[in-house]
């Protein structure tokens, strides 16, 4: 087919694959119904949404004081999931960006899941600093846009820094994601009607798979990788700096970029394997996604957490 990179490892799979099988396997998430599991985890989902949205209300309703705020105290309930949430997404930079330096081929059967999971996970991360700032409807004031009160964000303040990192984060995850599906969406336009078709087709960008759009794509592919490890690794630390920047005993040392960094990429390893394990027998993708893949996820989550 034109859109199959040419000369594919194929040691990192399982099975006797043809390039029909192949696709018509990796495409079954799309074109088929969802499996009965995944449909009660959405259910959870949902349900635990709903619940999250109730608590917002709350917070709306009562204040900022239900997580904990006060004069003295300057983050509370809020900085926990923010933390939590930028850290979980970073197995996806890490595996999108520095693996391919690396050249490391295994990471293809999983950078789709880790990429999405990065994705969503930095948006519900961005909430919470919006909900922090007591007027969420003038966020746009941390943003160093000219306006008419000719007045610029305190860029001392680690509200600033947080907005830039999640920005910053986005804008580089969202690229590496769209970026790595082109081929993919060239290959649903083919194999889609009507509407679908019309829209695989505006996504995909005109995409043939010949050689050129092949060497064009690999070039992008590594320039953003280059731009996106050290993002990796700066994002995360300058979310420590909203503690370390504070007096408080015990938070106030240079110790914290490096140690957040590095449990980031220990729960977000984690959590890529939380999600992919199951996915992985609910869509019967064990030839696809092998044991091996899992050890040397495996392997990243301990050296990581070997660093923390």
């Amino acid at each position: 087919m034109a859109h199959k990179e040419p000369h594919p490892d194929r040691d990192l799979i399982q099975g006797e694959w043809t390039e029909r099988t192949l696709v018509e396997k990796l495409l079954e998430p799309v074109e088929k119904p969802p499996p009965r599991p995944w449909r009660v985890v959405l259910a959870v989902g949902f349900a635990l949404t709903l619940a999250w949205l109730y608590a917002i209300l709350v917070t709306f309703v009562r204040g900022l004081g239900t997580w904990g705020i006060n004069q003295p105290v300057a983050w509370g309930f809020d900085i926990v999931h923010f933390v939590w949430w930028i850290g979980i997404g970073h197995a996806g930079t890490l595996i999108s960006a520095i693996l391919v330096l690396m050249r490391q081929n295994w990471r293809d059967s999983l950078n789709r899941v880790t990429e999405a999971m990065t994705l969503f996970a930095v948006l519900c991360a961005a909430t919470y600093p919006l909900i922090h700032m007591g007027r969420p409807q003038n966020f746009y004031w941390v943003l160093p846009y000219p306006s008419a009160l000719a007045m610029w964000p305190q860029y001392k303040s680690p509200l600033s820094w947080d907005v830039l990192a999640i920005m910053t984060y986005l804008t580089i995850s969202t690229l590496f994601l769209y970026l790595g599906l082109i081929p993919d969406l060239a290959l649903l336009r083919e194999r889609s009607q009507g509407w679908r078709r019309k829209l695989y087709g505006w996504l995909s960008l005109g995409w043939t798979g010949n050689a050129v759009h092949w060497q064009r794509y690999r070039a992008v592919y590594v320039l953003l990788a280059g731009l996106a490890t050290p993002v990796v690794i700066s994002v995360h630390s300058v979310v420590s700096m909203d503690f370390a920047y504070g007096v408080v005993p015990g938070w106030h040392i240079t110790v914290f970029p490096p140690f957040f960094a590095a449990g980031a990429i220990y729960s977000g390893f984690a959590m890529a394997l939380t999600l992919i394990i199951p996915l992985r027998r609910w869509y019967r993708l064990e030839g696809v996604i092998t044991e091996r893949h899992l050890d040397w996820m495996a392997k990243v989550t301990l050296a990581s957490g070997l660093g923390v």
